[in-house]
């Protein structure tokens, strides 16, 4: 999220950060509900589950661990919608977080910095996608062999 940052960049833009613990166990945020911050993990493990709505299951399934170095909430940030999955600690977890309005603020004062952080999520974003478009690829490749 910080990539391309130099030191006195990361100085303008520490004030607008909140650094959390959050403790094992702990659902920072939860499927279909609002959110308003990305989190950025410094260190421990987060699962991201979904449930599957549409298929009436009666438990979350786990999509990935993210670990230290790892972001989540962006989507949320760049489409102002509900929480698309929940994510849940599976270890004590020190995140770094900025809010919507902290991001803002910096687009009106800090302009580079801005672009920047947003490049960086959108390289995330777009790392997920091609790893979720090559599962979808091997599952579909798997139904038609059955077939």
């Amino acid at each position: 999220m910080f990539g391309g940052l130099g030191e006195a960049e990361l100085n303008v833009i520490r004030p607008l950060l909140d650094e959390v613990t959050y403790p094992k166990g702990t659902v920072i945020l939860r499927q279909g509900e609002p959110n308003n911050t990305v989190f950025f993990i410094v260190e421990g493990d987060v699962s991201i589950q979904k449930h599957p709505e549409e298929l009436h299951a009666s438990s979350d399934r786990e999509i990935t661990i993210l670990h230290g170095g790892d972001s989540f909430g962006e989507m949320e940030l760049i489409d102002i919608q509900s929480c698309a999955a929940s994510a849940v600690c599976l270890t004590d977890v020190d995140v770094i977080s900025l809010t919507n309005r902290n991001l803002y603020l910096l687009s009106k004062t800090h302009l580079m910095i801005y672009t920047m952080i947003i490049m960086n999520l959108a390289r995330d974003i777009s790392r997920r996608l091609r790893s979720t478009d090559n599962l979808l690829a091997m599952v579909s490749k798997r139904k038609r062999n059955k077939n």
